[in-house]
């Protein structure tokens, strides 16, 4: 049976990953962690584990409603606890009355100590708190180097993830007609842009799938795919109808508020 199949060619790689990872816990009897993984990544996961062979999965990202999380994979006599995904949960410590500091500029600050994204979990902000998880290999190096963010000097400060701030996202539902499922098409119709624009949007790289960067307007999306636009939101494309008489094409979608 071909597996590729299902799942798109951009995707091979972190199948044979996935696969790999299966097959250590089966022939070594030891469970793996991995790095926080996107939503997209945690499908393909279950997918390719499954829930009733030899092998187990748990996944969990620091709290119960956040989107990337890492996996504990194990032999399936044992059994998973929190303390088994090694996350902490970092503070960030500022002068919140003269400075703003946004989502984007915590992300570019981690990503500038040379780390991999995968060992930084959901960054959360409500009310000017800001929070982030993280890998707990990575604590006391990430700890010592972020000195700052944007012009602020800030201090992190490791804190229970018990402490943690639930930031809850706003989603609207609506119904669309579209003339193709090209990637470029879709954004016109759920940003209400043109699709000159939305071609501008993909070629200056502002334009995500599943959390992949994608300059290809001709990309074709599917139901369950996660389209972002920098500056614009998320949307959700929750399901394709089929084609009207006029052979256009119904789709939903979920767009963040």
């Amino acid at each position: 049976m071909n597996i590729y199949q299902h799942f798109r060619p951009e995707e091979r790689e972190y199948i044979d990953q996935v696969l790999h990872w299966k097959n250590y816990v089966e022939t070594q009897y030891t469970p793996k962690l991995t790095d926080f993984l996107d939503p997209r990544e945690q499908h393909i996961l279950k997918m390719l584990i499954g829930e009733n062979g030899e092998v187990r999965y748990n996944l969990f990202g620091g709290s119960q409603d956040v989107e990337r999380k890492r996996a504990y994979i194990f032999p399936e006599y044992l059994t998973a606890s929190e303390n088994d995904f090694q996350i902490c949960l970092f503070e960030i410590d500022y002068p919140t009355k003269f400075v703003t500091i946004e989502h984007r500029q915590v992300l570019g600050t981690l990503m500038s100590l040379g780390l991999k994204r995968g060992k930084f979990g959901d960054i959360l902000m409500k009310d000017g708190k800001i929070q982030f998880f993280s890998a707990k290999e990575i604590s006391d190096y990430t700890k010592s180097n972020v000195e700052s963010i944007g012009r602020a000097g800030v201090k992190l400060v490791e804190t229970n993830i018990a402490n943690v701030i639930v930031a809850k996202e706003l989603w609207e539902e609506r119904d669309l007609t579209v003339s193709s499922l090209r990637l470029d098409t879709v954004i016109s119709g759920i940003y209400q842009v043109s699709r000159q624009k939305s071609l501008v949007f993909i070629q200056q790289g502002l334009v995500k799938v599943n959390w992949t960067l994608i300059e290809n307007p001709s990309f074709i999306c599917e139901a369950g795919d996660m389209i972002s636009v920098r500056g614009f939101g998320r949307a959700k494309l929750i399901d394709v109808e089929g084609k009207t008489k006029k052979e256009k094409w119904r789709i939903s979608v979920r767009k963040q508020k």
